[in-house]
Formats: structure tokens, C-alpha cells, sequence
């Protein structure tokens, strides 16, 4: 029988964090004093700002919240939410306990395990939120899970991510659908495909979405990484990593930088296809007018990595009220709704549609657009947070020329 991580084993981790904040909060006198508390703060919110759509989804956030409840939000804009960690940590050590430069960050995955387990985080907050009571936590058991690590309150989640290619139709008329079908494409087009170069979000993604791929055995890759298991985990990764270089663009010996640098090589016909992390990316472009109508989406047949993206409140924040309501806001079916939107952003929202009532369910509403998926595949949840530093080492000692 397969140890594989189960649906039912994820089922299982998600719901045995439930219960460790207390009750939800909504209508409630608790929550209206916190909300008159947080009336006049200002909340600097640190998140990612490659994205010029995500940017203004930010702006257009402050101004409701500035309108709704009088606090200000100012986007700090990082490359790396590795950034915030170490700033977070220096202030700590620093014995810097209040006033914090950072009240909210936008986090997942190795950087959620850091600042949980080096206790940087208020909290536990999250299932406190009103808006908490319609997150989708049995059909997306990631909500409750954070690269396999139990969230316990500690961090609210935001949106659903899972990786997809895209290409042109014109130039691809037949997707790739597993690992070795693209190690076969590749051989077929040298020099079409490449993917961005770690530590970079996709690049690091990519590397995990081929170890998944690659083992069948897959528990210890859901456990704390320890050398033996990397070892063991890792050796058909780079042995398909060997094969694939050479068929990269420039021959694997140079990559590039990000997934929006692989998007444009892809839409000027440089490369072949491009990845993102957002299913519907390839429709955001395209109703942009930045990339043709040809193109769509896809994902392997077997499944592709998935996960949930989350917002958390520093230990040391200047403005934790303001922060969760800051978050609640951004969990309501309003701003799920807005984000959801292509035009908007495109972000898949976290909360269970049969938990809203019709109006609010009404928002979320919309036809088919040229880039979408035309059928999803299932997400394979993350390796544990600890195994993506050593899979980067590794990677960089052996490819980072």
C-alpha cells in the first residue's frame, strides 16, 4: 500500500489544528472594540510587488480600508519575503519587541516555518476573523496547511496557487502533459524551453513539482528533510535534471532570472511555453492585450503543485489590530471576489462558495475566457518547508555556474 499523503491524511492534519484559536469573532462586541482600536493606524503591509496587477489590487485594498475603517495601508514593496524574515529576526535579537517595522506580510512555505518556529509571529489570530467562518477548509485542506506544516491560527490564508504552463497554440499544438513528455518536447525543440533559475519562486517550484513527479514513494517528502531522505529523494531529480539541461535554452548553462522574464521570452517566440504559479495568468495577459488569444493553460495529467498563499501579523507589530482587520477585510467575499477576477487579478479565492449566501456568491460569477484552464488537474500538496533550502544548495553547487 502506497504512504503517499493522502487526501484524507491532509483532511486529517488540517482539521486537527481547528479549535486552537478561539470562537469567530463576527458581530460580536469583541470585534467591534477591535475594530474601533484599529480606527487611525497605519498598517505597513509588506508584500511581493513584481506584478503591476497585483499592485493595484493593493491600492485599490487601501482605499476601501481607509474608507471602511479609517486605517491607512502602505505597500511595502520586496522581492523576497525572505527579506522580512531576516528583518523581523534582526529586531528580535535587537530586542526591538513593539513597534515593529513590519505589521503584515504577505508569506508561505519556508519563510512561514521560519517565523513559526523562531516564535516571530502574532498569534494565533486567523480563525478568530469573521470572514474565517466561510474559508473552504475541507475542500482546500491547504488553508489549514502551510507547505505540510500545521498553520494553528498563526497565519490567515489569502488565495489558491498551483502550477501551470501555457503556450501558443500556433507554435504548440500538443501540451506536454507529464515530466517526461516534457523532457521529450525539449529534445524535440532545443533551445525552447527553459525555467527560471533558483532560489526564484517558480524556478524553486519547478524543482519540487519534478521531485513530486519523480518519486512514487512520497511521505518523507511531507516530513522535516533530513540528509538521508534528500539523498535518496533527490537522485532521480538531478538524473532528470542532467538529461534536461542540455536541451535548454542556451543549454542549461544560463537561465532565467524569473517567471515574467520566461513569460516575455515566451510571447516573443523565444521559448516555447512559460509557468506560473496562478492558473489563470495566461488569461490575465491575454485580456491585457499582452499576449495573443492562442494561447492556453495546462497542467500535467497527474497533477501539479498547489498550495495556499497566506497574510501574517509579525510578534512585534505596531498595529495588530489594524492588521486583522486589514486581513478580515481581504478574506470577505468582496475582496475574494475582486482578486478572483481576471480583469482584477485572477487569484482563485479560499472561500467555499456553499458557505456564502446567493448575493455574495453572485460576485464570484464568470464565463469562460480565452487562457483558462480548460480542466484542472489535482494539486499535490508541497514538500515540508524544510526541504526547499537543501534542494536550492544542491541545485546552485551543481548548475549555478
Amino acid at each position: 500500500m502506497p504512504t503517499d499523503l493522502t487526501r484524507r491524511q491532509l483532511l486529517t492534519l488540517a482539521l486537527g489544528s481547528a479549535g486552537l484559536a478561539g470562537p469567530v469573532l463576527a458581530q460580536s462586541p469583541d470585534w467591534a472594540a477591535l475594530e474601533a482600536k484599529a480606527r487611525g493606524q497605519t498598517v505597513y503591509f509588506n508584500a511581493w510587488a513584481g506584478s503591476p496587477i497585483i499592485n493595484a489590487y493593493v491600492q485599490w485594498a487601501g482605499q476601501e480600508v481607509q474608507q471602511r475603517f479609517g486605517i491607512t495601508l502602505e505597500h511595502v514593496k520586496i522581492s523576497d519575503a525572505a527579506e522580512v524574515v531576516k528583518r523581523v529576526r534582526s529586531e528580535k535579537a535587537a530586542g526591538k519587541l513593539s513597534g515593529g517595522s513590519v505589521d503584515m506580510v504577505w508569506i508561505n512555505g519556508e519563510n512561514f516555518l521560519a517565523m513559526k518556529r523562531e516564535q516571530l509571529l502574532f498569534g494565533p489570530f486567523a480563525e478568530r476573523l469573521p470572514s474565517f467562518a466561510a474559508v473552504d477548509v475541507l475542500g482546500k485542506p491547504t488553508t489549514r496547511l502551510d507547505f505540510s506544516e500545521p498553520v494553528e491560527g498563526m497565519e490567515a490564508p489569502w488565495g489558491m496557487a498551483q502550477l501551470t504552463f501555457f503556450a501558443d497554440k500556433k507554435r504548440v499544438p500538443q501540451a506536454p502533459l507529464s515530466l517526461q513528455a516534457l523532457l521529450a518536447f525539449a529534445r524535440a525543440n532545443p533551445g525552447r524551453v527553459s525555467y527560471p533559475r533558483p532560489p526564484d519562486f517558480h524556478g524553486t517550484t519547478f524543482l519540487k513539482q519534478a521531485l513530486l513527479e519523480l518519486n512514487t514513494e512520497r511521505s518523507a517528502l511531507y516530513r522535516p528533510v533530513t540528509p538521508d531522505a534528500l539523498a535518496r529523494a533527490s537522485a532521480p531529480l538531478w538524473a532528470f535534471l542532467d538529461a534536461l539541461h542540455p536541451q535548454l535554452w542556451r543549454a542549461g548553462r544560463q537561465f532565467p532570472n524569473n517567471a515574467s522574464a520566461v513569460r516575455q521570452m515566451m510571447a516573443d517566440g523565444e521559448l516555447l511555453l512559460a509557468l506560473t504559479f496562478n492558473p489563470n495568468e495566461a488569461a490575465n495577459e491575454i485580456a491585457a492585450k499582452r499576449l495573443p488569444a492562442s494561447v492556453y493553460s495546462f497542467q500535467f495529467s497527474a497533477g501539479t503543485v498547489g498550495n495556499t498563499h497566506f497574510l501574517a501579523i509579525p510578534f512585534n507589530t505596531s498595529a495588530k489590530e489594524g492588521a486583522q482587520v486589514v486581513i478580515n477585510f481581504l478574506m470577505s467575499p468582496q475582496a475574494q471576489a475582486r482578486k478572483a477576477d481576471i480583469t482584477h487579478w485572477g487569484d482563485p479565492t479560499v472561500l467555499a462558495m456553499d458557505k456564502l449566501v446567493p448575493a455574495e456568491r453572485a460576485r464570484f460569477a464568470s464565463g469562460s475566457l480565452p487562457g483558462q484552464l480548460d480542466k484542472t488537474a489535482p494539486a499535490l500538496p508541497e514538500p515540508h518547508g524544510s526541504w526547499v533550502d537543501p534542494l536550492e544548495k544542491e541545485w546552485a553547487r551543481r548548475y549555478g555556474i
